[in-house]
This record gives C-alpha cells, structure tokens and sequence, in this order.
C-alpha cells in the first residue's frame, strides 16, 4: 500500500458521466492519466468536486477499483466520506479500506448541525474503526461546521487523524495549525484561490480544483513555491487567479466541467438535479476560460 507523505498536488477529481447520467469509467481513467503525467502525487475520489452528493459508496468503490487496476499504486488514493450517519461513515471507510485505498478524506456529520462534542465523536468513531489514515474535511464556509484547534487536540490521539483540508479561508489558521501541532498535523490548502498563499506560509500539500483542467499550471505552482522560487509562482498565479475563483461559487462543479471540456481533459456531463451551464452564465464562464487558455503561460523547468 502506498504511504501518505501529505505533500504536493491532490486532485480532488471530477466524477465523469455520460450524457444519460451514467458513470464514464473510460473518460474518468484517461482524466487521471492527465493528472499523473502532469506530477500530482495523490487523488481523491467522490469529493464536493466529485458530486459527492449524487453517487453511490458502489460507484466509489467501482472507481477506486478501476484507478488501482490501471495505474498499479503509482499514488495514493482516497475516497471521500460525507455523511449524515456515523453508522453509513464507518462502513464506507471500512469498504474502502478492504478495496485497497490509501486514506479517507472525512467531512463532518452532515444534514444535521451537530455539537462541538457530537463532531469529534464522528471523527474519533470513524477513526476508530478503520486503519486507513483520515484527513479531516474542515470548510466552515460551505458546511457550517468549524473543526477548531482546541476540537483537533482532541482528534490527534488518534494516530490516523494526520491532516486536515484547511478551508477555513483565514489564511492565519494555517500558521495557527503550524504553531500548536508542528508535523503532527499536516495542513493541506483546500480553497484554490488562495493557494500560493498558503503554501508560502507553510501549508503541506494543496488539495485543488481547477487542476482537473490545468493540471501543469497547478503542479507548477507547488512545486515552484516549494524550491522557493516565488517570483516565478507569483506570475503563473496571476494568469490563473481568474480561473481559481470558478473553483469559490455554487457552480464550481459545473464550470470546471466546461473547463475540462474546453481543455480537452473531460466532458460537461453533470448528474442532476445539477444541470449543465445555460444561456448568458454558460458564455461568461466560456469567455473567461478562452481568454485565459489564449494566454497560458511557459511553465518553466523546475
């Protein structure tokens, strides 16, 4: 089994359908392959990108099955839990770990606005029940749930709670999370927009968006920044920023979906109740992805 480092690029991937809604094992593997040739270092399946919402703990495990057939543990893989149930968790993270994963990103009770109390039981009984090393899902933002630090020191007597997807959007509490657990924890920067910021002030690894369509750029950045040479990170930051803010709306997974497809990396098929970008909203987005793809920069050796 593949070791978790909880450094560079995490593709949090896209799940690819076909037009009636069915899963697309084919144009999902070749969408990884785009990822592997491009650097990444791990991949998480079924995540918010991945409409997490709209597929099965079967189609997770057909995909996570198709990845480890083809590519052979040449990275890791993870799948992501979100769920209502602690009981449906457990047996998610307890099939995953029988399929052959390499770790488990985990979000916290959803549907239901636990305790401070109730959501560090969740993390402590999935970890608990499961070998697999946990990164912890932590996007206030979104789902209305904060992991504090004073919830993580509780949470990290666990050996297998190792990291956390900061997405907090308070850039403080990545240097925060560094001061009070040093290497105990491992922050990986979950908000794209905000990155290279991240990573500057110390951030592990980068669990990303747009890197479904711009895999290059993305690794580029970590890895520029990561041998400290800013300047050049800075100057590709700056060309993709306008494409990184499509990874902050509702309808982030619709519009990096046009962008895989303008790119060539996969298709706009959604599985419902999303709907593919329409009408004056499709031809924003459009517009702004073409502008930027007219201009993509050199990336330079590192």
């Amino acid at each position: 089994m593949r070791e978790l480092s909880w450094n560079g690029v995490y593709p949090a991937v896209t799940t690819k359908f076909t037009q009636d809604g069915r899963l697309d094992l084919e144009n999902f593997i070749t969408s990884i392959g785009h990822q592997v040739n491009a650097g990444i270092d791990a991949i998480i399946i079924g995540g918010s990108l991945g409409e997490s919402s709209t597929i099965t703990h079967d189609e997770r495990i057909v995909m996570l099955s198709a990845v480890l057939d083809t590519f052979k543990q040449k990275f890791p893989v993870l799948i992501n839990i979100a769920e209502g149930s602690t009981l449906r968790a457990i047996e998610l993270a307890q099939r995953a770990e029988s399929s052959g994963a390499n770790g488990l990103m985990v979000l916290p009770p959803m549907m239901y606005k636990p305790t401070d109390a109730e959501v560090v039981d969740f993390f402590r009984d999935v970890a608990s029940n499961t070998g697999l090393p946990i990164l912890v899902y932590n996007n206030p933002v979104d789902y209305k749930i904060e992991v504090t630090p004073d919830m993580f020191e509780a949470l990290l007597k666990h050996d297998n709670i190792q990291a956390v997807k900061e997405s907090t959007r308070d850039l403080a509490n990545v240097t925060r999370l560094i001061n009070r657990f040093g290497d105990r924890l491992k922050v990986l920067t979950g908000v794209d927009t905000i990155a290279i910021e991240a990573l500057i002030m110390g951030a592990h690894g980068w669990v990303a968006g747009l890197v479904n369509a711009f895999p290059g750029e993305t690794v580029a950045i970590y890895q520029l920044v990561k041998a400290g040479r800013i300047d050049e990170a800075r100057e590709i930051h700056r060309w993709f920023l306008p494409l990184l803010e499509l990874d902050i709306s509702p309808q982030l997974v619709q519009n990096i979906k046009l962008a895989e497809s303008m790119t060539g990396l996969g298709t706009e098929y959604v599985r419902s109740p999303r709907t593919m970008l329409q009408g004056e909203e499709r031809e924003r987005v459009r517009q702004l992805i073409s502008r930027c793809m007219a201009s993509r920069p050199q990336l330079p050796k590192i």
